[in-house]
């Protein structure tokens, strides 16, 4: 025989699951030190000045 659910609680559990899930994205994109924040910005510069040291240079450009 199949277990008895209220809809209403299922509900209501569903909703906190997804706000949840949504509360542990957030704190992973946001939930970051200062400090941090400057690391991986630095990090980001840093890989972006190496990347544009390696372009070839085009032949019309000169």
């Amino acid at each position: 025989m199949a277990e008895i659910v209220n809809l209403r609680q299922a509900r209501k559990n569903k909703l906190r699951a997804e706000k949840e899930r949504a509360a542990d994205t957030n704190r992973a994109r946001f939930g970051r030190t200062k400090a941090e924040r400057e690391k991986s910005e630095k990090q980001a510069e840093l890989d972006a000045k190496r990347l544009d040291f390696h372009k070839r240079q085009s032949e019309d450009s000169e």
